[in-house]
């Protein structure tokens, strides 16, 4: 599986392709780089939406997850750019319980391109976030779209 890592604000991120789509997202510097046109072209993207000048990631994704997780992992992907939205308004979208996507956040593979950091928890300071360095890393993401605070 191709990898390709890359300095970010939120610290050092490796990006996976598989058969041409982007599988996932893992913090750190992975061993092996292996660029291929599709992980440049996430690379660039990445840092066009760090240096604020891209709003909408245009890559083919293909995570890993059971038929209710990509039903939520797509409702994550329709919140645009600088909002949010809570754990209980995407439920009641789905027809699911909060929980089921605060699960679905826990478990993304893709981070960042599948914006879980832009859902948020009803009661104010009580967010969760599974990457990076947890809510601080949440709270650059949503500075960066200038969504507000955790």
């Amino acid at each position: 599986m191709p990898t390709l890592s890359l300095h970010t604000p939120v610290g050092d991120i490796t990006l996976c392709e598989d058969d041409g789509q982007i599988v996932a997202v893992e913090w750190g510097w992975g061993s092996d780089q292996d660029e291929t046109p599709l992980l440049a072209q996430a690379r660039e993207q990445l840092n066009a939406y760090f240096d604020g000048t891209l709003e909408q990631f245009t890559l083919p994704l293909a995570p890993y997850g059971t038929p209710r997780r990509l039903q939520i992992w797509q409702a994550m992907q329709a919140i645009p750019y600088g909002q949010t939205k809570t754990y209980g308004q995407i439920a009641a979208e789905l027809g699911t319980s909060a929980r089921a996507v605060g699960q679905a956040c826990a478990h993304n593979p893709i981070p960042i391109f599948i914006p879980c950091h832009r859902v948020l928890s009803a009661t104010p300071g009580s967010d969760n976030y599974s990457f990076g360095e947890g809510v601080e890393t949440k709270a650059i993401l949503l500075s960066i779209e200038g969504a507000g605070e955790v």
